[in-house]
């Protein structure tokens, strides 16, 4: 099966709901701690928030999810466009099909002729670096879409489970620290879906990572996607296996003792408390895909605005709630966990 068929594919699963985890990314453990008193006025609140020195609406990043294909360009055009009216930043899908095959870069070039002065991250997977990028093919992904960062993706689970997936991981690492050292741009990596452990997240950030985006266990399983594209129907043992995204966000937050870095909370963002919830607990910014694409797929470009905005609306009230003029108020604090049944 040619790349451009397996991208559609996981756009058609991610949209459907299919593909979920059973296990929750451990939101509900938390309720917030509701401010009787707030000495707030809800006019004066507000959702900005900054990631690598750029100022947004909120702190929401839409994640990296496609590309390389007719329906991949439709929808990097819609959110290309989105995310210009609305000054969030968002990350294009894997660019290896366009190192495999150059003629899909307007799929991917379109989002920068849309949206000039968005926030645009490129994205490669970490198998890829795998040897070390060369200077050709970094050029290639990044001045395509004249790019502010670019996102490493990590996905061991998923390519294991892929029929035609990757088999050799040995390298990657050195690729990321080649890749830090030899790119102007600053980079941000990522899981896909099974969480970034704290001793993880410690060797990424020794070799110059600037953000780390948890993308933890609790949304879309990325071992259940590629299980539903083979047409197995029976469960595996792989479906349910990551670590929570509230977990990979406990875990992670002591290493600011020792490193300065961005933090990003990804994994089953599914609301404006979810949001909150993991500002709270210690994440600078959050990042959230399965939502955006169904918003698309249901209701075009138009439905994504309104879920957006409906969000931003009730980051708004919630903050007002927990008597926060601004996202940086957050504390954990403001949650309370609750007590096991």
């Amino acid at each position: 099966m040619s790349i451009k068929e397996r991208k559609k594919d996981h756009v058609e699963l991610t949209a459907s709901g299919n593909a979920a985890y059973h296990k929750s990314a451990g939101f509900d453990r938390y309720d917030f701690n509701h401010d009787a008193l707030p000495e707030v006025n809800l006019d004066d609140v507000s959702t900005s928030a900054s990631l690598l020195g750029r100022d947004f609406t909120m702190p929401l990043f839409l994640s990296s999810m496609t590309g390389g294909y007719d329906e991949g360009r439709r929808i990097n055009a819609m959110l290309a466009e989105t995310c210009e009216k609305m000054n969030l930043p968002f990350g294009v899908g894997s660019q290896r099909v366009m190192i495999e095959n150059p003629d899909e870069t307007e799929t991917f070039k379109i989002v920068r002729d849309i949206a000039p002065s968005a926030f645009i991250a490129s994205n490669i997977g970490g198998a890829q670096l795998i040897g070390n990028l060369s200077d050709e093919h970094l050029g290639l992904i990044t001045e395509a879409i004249k790019a502010d960062a670019i996102i490493v993706h990590l996905n061991p689970l998923q390519e294991l489970i892929q029929q035609e997936g990757d088999r050799s991981f040995q390298g990657i690492e050195k690729g990321i620290t080649h890749l830090v050292t030899n790119c102007d741009l600053p980079v941000i990596v990522k899981e896909t879906g099974a969480g970034i452990s704290a001793d993880v997240a410690s060797r990424l950030l020794s070799v110059g990572v600037q953000v780390i985006d948890v993308s933890g266990a609790g949304g879309t399983s990325w071992s259940k996607v590629e299980r539903l594209r083979s047409g197995t129907d029976q469960e595996l043992l792989f479906d349910d296996w990551g670590i929570p995204t509230v977990d990979c966000i406990e875990q992670i937050i002591p290493l600011r003792e020792t490193f300065r870095f961005g933090l990003i909370a990804s994994g089953g963002i599914r609301s404006a408390a979810d949001m909150v919830k993991s500002l709270a607990l210690g994440a600078n910014f959050t990042a959230t895909a399965q939502p955006v694409i169904k918003a698309l797929k249901n209701s075009g470009q138009e439905g994504l605005e309104n879920l957006l905005k409906q969000w931003k609306k009730e980051m708004t009230y919630i903050l007002t709630l927990l008597g926060c003029r601004t996202v940086r108020q957050l504390t954990p604090q403001h949650l309370r966990k609750h007590k096991p049944i």
